[in-house]
């Protein structure tokens, strides 16, 4: 029984403070006086009956009530029940005389104000433990009645029963009190007191506030965020705030709760901590402050969240599934809103239903949230009370939500550690939450998808929670008077009268004694065993919250392990890879851990050193796959385990698994070693209950009994137990947990201190040198330092290497004890005993470690695969050894498997080798299924272009250790190493490999790059003498001048060789002056009459000159006619332009060559005055010249202010008199008139181009290959400007279809085509005879942007994660191929003008990038020789060389440009180059190897060819004339040339066979970004030999292959290979027809000992045979062709080879003829007559015979529909890739034929019915075919391999 009331106060307005304008509440009168002993009276209740403040008002408010809740420091709440009602104020002067003077005066306004009109608050209020709002209401107003309308019922009586009635606080009982003034009220008690009582409060919160608002308030009140309520009433606030803390049940909040807050305390909104609060919404500005407070408005239903706050949701599907649960509830009518005909009436329930309805909607949410809790509850005391702990980690792990964000943070609050308090107990009081857990379970799963089934559990649970509110739903009628209406209105009321104390004590005592005299009322105690509910695992797996784990995962662990332990290591090792991947997945974890448990044989598994290797492998993977909490779970699974697995390493020494498993962060975490050991103490308590209970059935009983329901039978038993017995136990089980804390610092010290403490390994983790908090922070030696303990002074430790760490793991183990042991209920005194004992225990650990680790040290190390050398060219030199590396995947699928399916080739284990010339990694894969291939990936060290250290990534390969150095080196011939250095390899060694790769990539000097030091000794570079000078180019030049005189006049027959100077005197020249000098200026000493018009070629300079004349552009000079040089070097007058020497000593121009064609009219000495008006001195020379219209094609650099333009912008100003700026630009002009005058159109209308039609469409179809620059729509924009007018681009984009003149139909004799941005302002002028054509191009800082773009897009350096950009994306973002399709525009517009007789001077940037790329491209579009090998040739070292670009610049070459970066001009030329033999394929004579080829060697170093910038720097450092005498022994090749030239002469690999060119025909690819392709040098690899364009590793890698295969040749061997894409090179493994037949034709040749002939020889013959075959043979039989005359369209010629076929139609033969890549040879059409021609390419070749009979022999055959088996004559036919067959050997009519090309398989058969007698069942085989399935029988076992062997072969070759 409990009191209704425990106090009955009068509160009234009294005076405020001093300086307040507001009063202040007094209590008058209160009741009992005295405290009660068990309730003292509480403080402040004045402050809560008015919240907003004690105020006088003009006019008599009606009285109002509410409840405030105040809580005491015990957490006691108190109910206030204020019932308040206003008096008037007797009058002003009594006021005054109240209130100190201050006051007064200010309230002499007021003083004319009737009396009558202010009246002041008074309050009832009742104070309660209890919360009956209702009856508290109906009390307080019968008060009120009887004092306002005078009843005479005495209101001390009223009050004393009041304070004296008792009733029951649960139990569901009923019971009827009376005040004594003729009133009844009934009062119903809840049946459990533990569900909270909530009326209508709920429904009314979600009302005001809505389903979202309400949810958001719940989650926020779970993961303790301050919640704030605002409402102008102050009932509404109470009820609110008593709402969400019953939709919070069945947990209870514990911070600060103020339903209402007062006025004056405010400031408690400031807290820091958690609160439920209401405040009056008058203070509303008050609280816009508040930065971290949820405000929930009650009028306004908003919910406002600061930008600070981040709630947490309930996690999905639960979300979703309240939210819908909700809206049934609240919207009942929702379901039936659509329906056609709803239901006439629909029950609603009532609002106290509703309420009920909601919170059982919350109860079924919290037992969904918290399903299987008690499975998670560690007891580790039973006696003399539970002590008991929660799993968290293990219970989110189980639930799977351990990515959730919003049960970690609700399992981590205050609100649940009281729930796990309370409900913790296995033996107390259940109610309706503990049934809905252990019995509706799985009735809420099963209930899930069914809307009808949940709304039909929430109106049972509601039911339930209805009654136990209202246990007596028929109650009788209250009875209580309430007072007149408008009472309160009353002038003159008299005020509350004061009641006699006396009186009300009397009764209270009288009240008192009574009830000390009746006997105590025991309250029947209910208490029960807990049920625990279904495991938590079951209802996991039906939630479906686990991702499904496919059994083959499983099985392959399972395997994996039993090989281990059977000792099959081979199959182990093969299946690890797999389990490895399998450990993603948390059921393959936990089966690993089940697994190795089965091994275990009385806690100990002694194993061999491989399967101990394993074991650790898995473990240590197992462990690092787990996630954050999941790790828990696998690592206590493991922590037996790893004291159990042991291998022996020597008598007496024993090194367990712990010492290898302890790199994981899981082992320095304190609450998990906190689990583990209340899990293990939980045991050991079970089991001393359950080792007394031993008898027959009982043991099994208990076997199936949890703890917890052992505990609970105890704690039943126990008091019924002695006193004797009680202590027993508590001793058992204290010395249980002192033991296992024991146990538990040996394993900690286990797992804590590392096998070497000589390395004083700091632990990682959860702070062991803090002694405070668990902080993730490292510990430092620093730290170790100046941190003391008491017990670091009790170890004793000596030793300073170990005693560091043994600090540190003695700290954390006495964390850990003292906290747990404090937890548990272990004594002082065991306390203090562990306390010693650690430190020893430490100290004996490290002893045994340490004899551990000096044996384990001779153990051999762990094998690894043997470091395979990789092959050197001759002359390479090894710089490093192999460090032992792994080759990790990068961006690309190929290697890793990916889309193109095998197992993955990387990541590799290997080494990576640093040479002169190369950087190589070369290893095998670490997966067992590929392991016996060999992964090579290398590229030369100069195309190195950039190197940077990488960061761990998460996916490397669980063979990879963390913390290893991992380095990611680019390259620009588009290959990427990413490599993890082994953990062998010393971090000094991997940074030396660096330093090394950094000196070789950028040498001092040229002088010191592979292709000079290849094939010499070093020799230390000698400091230079004072006295003797080197001799520089200028001094060379100087003799040469001097001595002219004395030669002059003799005519040369022999050459003179060029001797450089000696190599020890080149090496330390001067530095090169720089070469952005705009001249290079003449030498005074020079003599002037070498610059002399007049002056003659010298005789003297023969040597020069000799070589200047066969040089390659003198050569191509000459072809073109362009000038010649006579034996006297005289010039020929009648030709226009001619060859001049004036820059023979590079005095002009140093980036020019030697010789240079200018117009005949032009003197020497003008040339130097022109070169300065020109960028870099490169003024505009002929390079080319058109045979057919003569138009001339020149170059030079970029124009000068004082050049053409400035003549152009400056022409009408008038002169003030000549200058030399002036006669300058006259003989600029001059030049360039005189380039006009040497055309042969100059004279056609005065000097007017008048060819018609421009660029009619009928002019250009007559000649040449067009591609449409048309086509582009994007050219107008950028490319040309279109001030030109109708001349040009008129007619180049809109030129009329009938191809009639425009008006200004004409075209210059010579267009400039210069940069943009230099000509901006130039008008043309009409009377000239050139124009200057203004286009915009790129410059070289754009193109390295792009080829660094590209490069990334190509080979990305990590996988991409599905977020980034697509190739494609990336491809385009780069704007390379947008840069090449300007090119070829620019490129096909100045063909286009060239073959319409104008010629063109292409002067853009500096002459040496772009300029070279468009001249070289024009010459190849308009000239079919430079399409040529040799042609080719000629043109880069013509425009690419001899002209300067600058190679060493641009490639970085030496240190001095490393910081210019990697811009490849000329590989944008040769893409150029290759998108035009892409569309032009049979118009090139070598192949796109051959552009691969240059793209790779020009970037490489190995050849001395594209080393230096001009013929200037290749002169002075000797080499532009190296000696050519005959090669004594192997030589390293100095140049490309050469080299391609050997390499031609020996195999056909730069060769296109499908060249078939027409005479003089003109290219005009399509330029459009469409018809573009990407080159697949950028993307394709090989990694089985590494990049393929150092032919002589290629062939030894061959070489190695073959003798590998012809090792073993007892056996028979089959030819079948796979082949990779990303593997093997296709056309090196599969080659093209072509190159297989001219293979076969060379291996005849040897076998029948004629001499071999040159590839080209037979190939000619080959084409010549073809050729006239097809001219004799008839139409009907006509045979294929494998050249295509040169009559076929150009459409079909670039799409393949067409084969006619006899009689079957057309089928189309695939031959690759490109060399670099490769495709079967096989028809398309399968058919018989398909193969006749195929014949004709073998026909030369074969015997006399009529037929090629490749292996023959007799076989039983087994006839189809059911025929018999009989003996036939097979002949395996490998040119027609036939298998005929005969009745007999003699017999020339074939029976039938087998097409070797419809054959699926060949598989071993079975002897059927009628099969041969006495004949082994192997020497039966099957044939299938697409058709059918043929049965052979060969006659024995050997015979029948050698068949299947034969046909397998042939298969192979088809």
């Amino acid at each position: 029984m409990a009191r209704l009331a425990d106090y009955f106060v009068v509160v009234a307005f009294g005076p405020g403070k001093r300086g307040s304008r507001d009063g202040q509440g007094q209590i008058l009168q209160r009741f009992p006086e005295k405290d009660w002993e068990d309730n003292p009276f509480p403080q402040g209740i004045e402050l809560f009956c008015q919240p907003s403040g004690w105020q006088l008002f003009r006019e008599r408010n009606p009285p109002t009530f509410f409840i405030a809740v105040l809580t005491d420091i015990n957490s006691e709440r108190h109910y206030c029940a204020c019932f308040t009602f206003w008096e008037a104020i007797e009058s002003i002067q009594q006021l005054q005389n109240r209130w100190r003077k201050e006051e007064a005066e200010e309230l002499e306004v007021t003083a004319f104000v009737h009396p009558s009109q202010l009246f002041a608050p008074k309050s009832l209020v009742l104070v309660s433990r209890l919360d009956h709002t209702e009856v508290f209401r109906n009390c307080l107003g019968l008060i009120y009645t009887i004092y306002v309308d005078g009843l005479s019922t005495s209101l001390e009586t009223v009050v004393g029963n009041l304070l004296t009635c008792t009733i029951p606080i649960t139990g569901g009982s009923q019971r009827t009190i009376s005040l004594g003034a003729g009133d009844r009220q009934v009062i119903q008690t809840p049946i459990s007191d533990s569900l909270p009582v909530s009326n209508c409060s709920v429904a009314l919160l979600f009302r005001q506030l809505g389903i979202t608002n309400v949810l958001i308030l719940f989650c926020a009140a779970l993961t303790e965020h301050k919640i704030l309520f605002l409402s102008s009433s102050y009932q509404r606030l109470t009820d609110a705030c008593r709402a969400l803390l019953a939709l919070l049940f069945p947990l209870k909040y514990s911070f600060t709760y103020v339903p209402i807050l007062p006025a004056q305390l405010l400031e408690v909104l400031s807290t820091p901590t958690p609160f439920i609060i209401g405040v009056s919404s008058i203070f509303q500005s008050e609280t816009q402050e508040l930065l971290d407070v949820i405000i929930a408005d009650l009028e306004g239903g908003t919910v406002t969240i600061p930008e600070c706050i981040h709630i947490s949701l309930l996690p999905e599907p639960l979300l979703h599934q309240t939210c819908e649960a909700l809206s049934m509830v609240l919207d009942p009518e929702l379901e039936m809103a659509d329906l056609a005909f709803p239901p006439s009436t629909i029950s609603a329930s009532s609002l106290k239903m509703q309420d009920k309805e909601i919170r059982a909607v919350f109860l079924r949410l919290f037992a969904q949230l918290l399903q299987g809790y008690r499975w998670c509850l560690h007891i580790i005391r039973i006696h003399p009370e539970p002590v008991i702990r929660f799993h968290r980690a293990a219970f989110l792990g189980q639930r799977g939500l351990v990515e959730d964000e919003f049960l970690p943070k609700v399992l981590e609050g205050m609100a649940f550690a009281g729930f796990v308090t309370e409900r913790g107990p296995p033996f107390r009081e259940t109610d309706l939450f503990d049934e809905l857990v252990a019995s509706e379970a799985k009735r809420m799963q099963a209930d899930e998808g069914s809307k009808a089934k949940v709304l039909r559990h929430v109106k049972e649970l509601a039911e339930q929670l209805y009654k136990n509110e209202n246990p007596y739903p028929a109650v009788t009628m209250h009875k209580v008077q309430k007072p007149m209406e408008g009472c309160h209105l009353r002038l003159h009321q008299r005020p509350f009268p004061h009641l006699d104390e006396g009186t009300i004590q009397w009764i209270v005592d009288q009240a008192t004694a009574k009830q000390q005299t009746a006997p105590p009322l025991v309250k029947a105690e209910k208490k029960a065993m807990v049920p625990s509910g279904p495991p938590l695992g079951t209802l996991v797996e039906r939630n479906g919250l686990l991702l499904a784990n496919s059994a083959r995962r499983l099985e392959v662990v399972r395997n994996c392990i039993s090989f281990v332990f059977e000792s099959k290591m081979l199959e182990a090792k093969k299946l690890l890879p797999a389990l490895l991947r399998a450990m993603k997945s948390r059921a393959a974890r936990h089966c690993l851990t089940q697994e190795l448990n089965l091994h275990v044989q009385q806690n100990r598994a002694m194993l061999d050193h491989q399967q101990f290797d394993f074991i650790v492998r898995m473990m240590n993977c197992c462990l690092q796959d787990c996630n954050a909490a999941d790790e828990h779970g696998v690592a206590a699974a493991l922590l037996p385990l790893v004291t159990a697995f042991c291998r022996k390493l020597s008598p007496g020494i024993t090194q367990f698994a712990y010492s290898c498993v302890q790199e994981h962060l899981v082992w320095t975490n304190l609450q998990f070693w906190e689990a583990m050991f209340y899990s293990d103490v939980q045991n050991h308590i079970r089991a001393l209950y359950v080792e007394r209970n031993e008898e027959d059935c009982a043991e099994k009983m208990a076997e199936e009994e949890s703890a917890l329901d052992i505990a609970a039978v105890q704690c039943r038993l126990w008091p019924t137990m002695s006193r004797e017995k009680q202590q027993e136990l508590i001793q058992k089980e204290e010395s249980t947990v002192f033991s296992q804390a024991i146990h538990y610092a040996n394993r900690m010290s286990y797992l804590l201190l590392p096998l070497d403490t000589s390395k004083n390994r700091l632990l990682r983790g959860a702070g062991l040198g803090d002694a405070e908090s668990i902080s993730n922070s490292l510990i430092t030696s620093s730290i170790a330092g100046s941190v003391a303990d008491s017990y670091d002074t009790e170890s004793g430790f000596e030793d300073a290497e170990s005693s560091d760490v043994a600090n540190y793991v003695v700290r954390f183990i006495n964390r850990f004890v003292d906290k747990v042991c404090t937890e548990s209920g272990v004594t002082n005194e065991h306390l203090k005993g562990l306390h010693v004992m650690i430190p020893d225990i430490v100290q004996m650990h490290i002893e045994t470690l340490d004899a551990v680790h000096r044996e384990s040290k001779r153990l051999p190390p762990i094998q690894k695969p043997k470091l395979l050398q990789p092959s050197l060219l001759l002359g390479e030199e090894s710089v490093m050894g192999g460090l032992r590396v792994y080759l990790v995947p990068d961006g690309r699928e190929e290697g890793a498997g990916g889309s193109l399916g095998g197992p993955p080739l990387l990541p590799a284990e290997g080494a990576v080798f640093l040479t002169t010339y190369r950087i190589i990694f070369k290893g095998t894969p670490t997966d067992p299924l590929v392991g016996e291939q060999v992964v090579v990936r290398s590229f030369p060290i100069a195309s190195l272009t950039k190197e940077e250290k990488v960061t761990a990534q998460t996916h490397l390969d669980p063979f990879i250790q963390e913390g290893c150095a991992q380095l990611q080196l680019r390259s620009c011939t588009f290959q990427v190493l990413h490599i993890v250095f082994d953990e062998e390899v010393a971090s000094e060694s991997a940074e030396t490999f660096r330093k090394h790769l950094s000196k070789l990539r950028y040498p001092q000097h040229v002088s010191d790059t592979f292709a000079f030091t290849v094939g010499q000794t070093r020799k230390p570079a000698l400091p230079p003498k004072a006295k003797d000078k080197n001799p520089s180019l200028r001094t060379i030049s100087k003799n040469l001048v001097k001595n002219a005189k004395k030669t002059i006049g003799r005519q040369y027959v022999t050459r003179k060789k060029y001797n450089p100077p000696p190599w020890e005197q080149r090496g330390s020249q001067q530095p090169f002056p720089e070469d952005n000098e705009d001249e290079i200026l003449v030498s005074e000493e020079m003599e002037r009459s070498t610059l002399t018009p007049s002056a003659a070629i010298r005789p003297s300079d023969k040597m020069t000159m000799s070589h200047l004349v066969e040089r390659a552009c003198c050569r191509d000079y000459q072809r073109l006619g362009l000038g010649t040089l006579s034996n006297s070097l005289t010039r020929s007058k009648n030709e226009p332009f001619r060859i001049s020497t004036v820059n023979r000593m590079y005095a002009i121009c140093r980036s020019y060559p030697g010789l240079l064609i200018i117009p005949q009219g032009i003197q020497d000495n003008t040339v130097q005055r022109i070169s300065r008006c020109y960028r870099q001195n490169r003024f505009p020379v002929v390079c080319w010249r058109n045979s057919r219209t003569k138009a001339v094609l020149l170059r030079s650099g970029g124009l000068h202010g004082k050049g053409v333009v400035g003549l152009f912008k400056s022409q009408n100003v008038p002169a003030t008199g000549p200058s030399q700026a002036d006669s300058t630009s006259l003989e600029q002009e001059k030049y360039l008139q005189a380039i006009i005058h040497s055309m042969p159109h100059y004279a056609d209308a005065g000097g007017r181009n008048t060819l018609s039609g421009g660029f009619s469409s009928a002019h250009v179809s007559h000649s040449g290959k067009w591609g449409s620059i048309r086509a582009s729509g994007r050219l107008s924009s950028y490319a040309l400007n279109m001030e030109i007018g109708s001349r040009l681009a008129g007619k180049e984009f809109g030129a009329q279809p009938n191809g009639s003149p425009s008006e200004a139909g004409f075209l210059r004799q010579l267009y400039i085509i210069g940069d943009k941005s230099q000509l901006r302002g130039i008008k043309p002028d009409p009377l000239q005879h050139w124009e200057m054509v203004p286009i915009e191009v790129f410059d070289a800082r754009q193109v390295k942007s792009s080829f660094k773009k590209l490069m990334k897009a190509c080979i990305p350096g990590s996988p991409a994660p599905e977020a980034c950009p697509t190739y494609l994306r990336s491809l385009e973002e780069s704007e390379w191929l947008v840069q090449i399709h300007k090119i070829l525009q620019i490129s096909v517009l100045v063909v286009e003008l060239l073959d319409t007789g104008s010629s063109v001077l292409v002067s853009l940037e500096e002459g040496w990038d772009i300029t070279t790329q468009v001249v070289s491209l024009v010459q190849l579009l308009s000239d079919p020789y430079y399409r040529t090998m040799e042609g080719f040739r000629l043109l880069v070292e013509k425009e690419w060389l001899s002209f300067g670009h600058r190679f060493a610049h641009r490639g970085a070459q030496t240190l001095a440009s490393q910081g210019n970066g990697f811009t490849p001009i000329f590989l944008q030329f040769l893409d150029c180059v290759h998108q035009i033999h892409t569309q032009f394929p049979m118009e090139f004579e070598f192949s796109q190897y051959y552009l691969k080829f240059l793209s790779y060697h020009y970037v490489s170093n190995r050849f001395r060819t594209f080393l230096l910038d001009s013929d200037y720097e290749r002169l002075e450092l000797g080499l532009l004339y190296e000696e050519k005498g005959e090669r004594k022994g192997p030589q390293p090749y100095r140049s490309v040339w050469d080299y391609v030239e050997r390499l031609n002469k020996k195999s056909p690999v730069f060769f296109n066979y499908m060249y078939a060119p027409e005479d003089e025909e003109v290219l005009r690819p399509y330029s459009n970004i469409s018809s573009l392709k990407v080159w697949d040098y950028y993307t394709h690899e090989a990694l089985a030999e590494g990049p393929s364009y150092d032919w002589e590793l290629v062939q030894d890698q061959g070489e190695l292959s073959e003798e590998a295969g012809q090792q073993d040749t007892s056996t028979p061997q089959s030819h079948r290979k796979i082949v990779w894409p990303c593997y093997d090179s296709c056309r090196r493994v599969e080659p093209d027809a072509i190159s297989r037949l001219l293979e076969e034709v060379q291996n005849l040749e040897m076998e029948l000992g004629q001499v071999p002939e040159r590839w080209k020889e037979t190939w000619d013959k080959v084409k010549a045979f073809q050729q006239s075959e097809g001219s004799v043979l008839d139409s009907k039989a006509a045979p294929s062709s494998l050249l295509m005359a040169s009559s076929l369209s150009h459409q079909r010629r670039s799409l393949g080879v067409y084969l006619q076929e006899a009689g079957s139609g057309s089928s189309t033969l695939n031959l690759s003829l490109d060399s670099e890549t490769s495709s079967s040879s096989t028809p398309s059409s399968g058919k018989q007559g398909g193969r006749k021609s195929t014949g004709t390419l073998y026909s030369q070749f074969q015997t006399s015979e009529s037929e090629n009979r490749s292996y023959e022999g007799s076989l039983y055959k087994k006839g189809a529909f059911m025929k018999p088996w009989k003996l036939r004559w097979f002949v395996l036919d490998k040119t027609k890739h036939q298998l005929r067959y005969y009745d007999s050997n003699l017999d020339t009519e074939c029976k039938g034929m087998i097409d070797l090309a419809e054959v699926e398989t060949i598989t071993p058969g079975t002897p059927t019915m009628g099969a041969p007698k006495m004949v082994d069942e192997k020497a039966f085989f099957d044939v299938k075919t697409i058709k059918r399935v043929y049965n052979f029988c060969a006659q024995d076992v050997l015979l029948a391999q050698q068949w299947i062997d034969r046909i397998q072969s042939c298969l192979s070759d088809a």
